[in-house]
């Protein structure tokens, strides 16, 4: 009989065990399922609001372009479904929900990510959190004004005037293929513009190092040619224009990373000198 009661102990305090460590899981799950509600919620509101101004915002992404094509008379963009325009500006309302909604969407993840994390932990992820969608507009700016007047103009120029013996070639994109390429180089350039983050986040929990960075220079070279190519139009334009910017943040990322360094060794000699000081009184008693 002893033997079946401590048995039954025994089983009863595996399922007490089972049943503790479930619970916290299933506290992450609700918390996670709340931050996805809230997030998915403020993307729809979001693009709600956008939704109103589609037209609004649609003219002035085509700013680049009806700069380019010198008069508003010239600049002429053709739709050849019923139902496209529709599409563009519902994809464009939904591209606006989330651009804006960022930085909300970006407060839900530190929130769920917060209360697993020391306090210093917490102070210095904050930085990172603000720093992220700075970047993102950067990247976005640098496409606006600087890609694709410069890219339009290019591409415009290619056009050929109509004569004798000769066709008339004139560009007249569809509204959906100028949208395609507008958010594909916002995206691409908003998530490549992330590099100085996403590495001195990885420098802090010791994945990479300044002399690493260094040393792996001409990889990261190739790479970002690479993912700028896969990122960006096949053009030559966009992608040298994703490329260069984007190795120049890979350089201020390794300054950024030393600078790290140089803290954490600032910070671990200080430590080192105050348990020495505490040796030496410990010492004296």
């Amino acid at each position: 009989m002893s033997a079946e009661k401590e048995q039954v102990e025994m089983q009863d305090t595996t399922q007490t065990e089972v049943d503790e460590s479930q619970a916290p899981i299933m506290d992450h799950l609700y918390e996670l399922r709340n931050r996805l509600v809230k997030s998915l919620v403020a993307l729809i509101i979001f693009a709600v609001i956008c939704g109103f101004f589609v037209n609004e915002i649609y003219n002035f992404l085509l700013v680049p372009f009806v700069d380019a094509s010198g008069t508003d008379e010239q600049a002429r963009l053709i739709y050849t479904a019923p139902q496209e325009l529709f599409f563009v500006y519902l994809k464009l309302a939904l591209f606006g929900g989330i651009i804006i909604g960022f930085p909300f969407i970006s407060f839900q993840i530190y929130a769920f990510v917060a209360p697993g994390l020391y306090k210093n932990e917490r102070g210095a992820f904050i930085p990172y959190l603000l720093a992220t969608p700075v970047l993102f507009i950067l990247g976005a700016s640098l496409v606006y004004y600087g890609v694709m007047p410069f890219a339009m103009e290019f591409f415009i120029g290619m056009e050929q005037e109509g004569g004798e013996g000769l066709a008339s070639i004139q560009l007249e994109p569809r509204a959906s293929e100028y949208l395609s390429l507008v958010m594909t180089l916002i995206l691409g350039f908003g998530f490549m513009f992330q590099l100085p983050v996403i590495l001195t986040l990885l420098a802090r929990i010791g994945v990479v190092s300044s002399g690493w960075l260094k040393s792996k220079r001409k990889f990261a070279v190739v790479i970002i040619f690479a993912v700028g190519a896969i990122l960006t139009p096949p053009d030559p334009i966009s992608q040298l224009g994703l490329a260069f910017p984007t190795l120049l943040l890979y350089e201020l990322s390794i300054l950024s990373v030393k600078w790290i360094e140089r803290s954490r060794a600032k910070k671990r000699a200080a430590e080192d000198e105050d348990d020495a000081d505490d040796d030496d009184e410990d010492e004296d008693d």
